[in-house]
């Protein structure tokens, strides 16, 4: 005999619908702890996002930059090197032999001058847009700090609330799980699945008004007999969700609000 026939055995169906409904009220209070928090959490969560996105452009902002710097760096060597030759060149023009060798040399001179031009020009839009993304790092830094302050006040009042909410959920997510205990593999599997899938996180509802506690779709009236009588688990065949009688969950059968 496996345990799960030995628990089926053992637990009438009354016992694993009190039991479920027991469940559904415990991991609603934490639902209600959770909905304290509200945002927090996913803000917390965002402005941490966020901060990692901000680092990663600074560093790209810092790549870049260097990048420029070393651009720089090699016209301004490129720039030397053309009017080391061009002075080599002149040098060379006063030991021409005819006006052909001279002209060879003034063609050099020109094309390093070009050359120098150039690299001046690439220069002053090297530095241009290393200003820019200088610029641009400062601000995207500026947010970083921005951000980093705005997590640190979110961490500080979710801390808080958790802080006051930490000893109640831990002794309710305690109690749910010794619930579990009683509770089938099967069933407690389909009570997750259900409680997943449902409004609110209801997976147990009890009957209202002669309707489901969950959807409001109304129940025949030999369905809410077989509820009451609690010798099978009933789904509600609109929403799924496991419908119990309203004296199982302790309710008055005037109240009208659902748990």
């Amino acid at each position: 005999m496996t345990t799960e026939n030995k628990i089926e055995k053992e637990i009438t169906v009354e016992e694993k619908l009190i039991a479920l409904y027991e469940l559904q009220t415990a991991v609603s209070k934490i639902d209600e702890i959770k909905t304290l928090r509200g945002e927090l959490p996913l803000e917390v969560q965002d402005l941490e996002d966020e901060i990692i996105g901000l680092n990663t452009r600074i560093e790209h902002f810092e790549r870049e930059i260097s990048e420029f710097t070393s651009m720089i760096a090699g016209k301004k060597i490129a720039i030397e090197e053309s009017r080391i030759k061009i002075e080599r060149y002149q040098e060379q023009q006063n030991n021409v032999r005819n006006n052909r060798e001279h002209e060879n040399l003034e063609k050099e001179i020109e094309f390093q001058s070009l050359e120098i031009e150039l690299c001046e020009k690439h220069i002053r839009e090297f530095k241009a847009a290393k200003e820019q993304k200088t610029t641009e790092q400062k601000a995207t830094m500026a947010q970083l700090a921005e951000r980093k302050l705005d997590l640190d006040q979110k961490k500080s009042e979710l801390d808080e609330i958790i802080a006051e909410t930490k000893q109640e959920e831990e002794k309710i997510r305690e109690h749910a799980k010794e619930i579990e205990q009683r509770i089938e593999p099967r069933l407690l599997s389909a009570f997750k699945r259900i409680r997943k899938n449902a409004r609110n996180g209801l997976a147990v509802v009890y009957v209202t008004r002669d309707a489901c506690g969950g959807c409001f779709n109304k129940i025949p009236a030999q369905k809410q007999l077989d509820i009451r009588q609690r010798k099978k688990i009933i789904v509600c065949e609109y929403c799924g969700r496991i419908l119990v009688d309203q004296q199982l969950a302790g309710v008055d059968p005037n109240a009208d609000q659902q748990v």
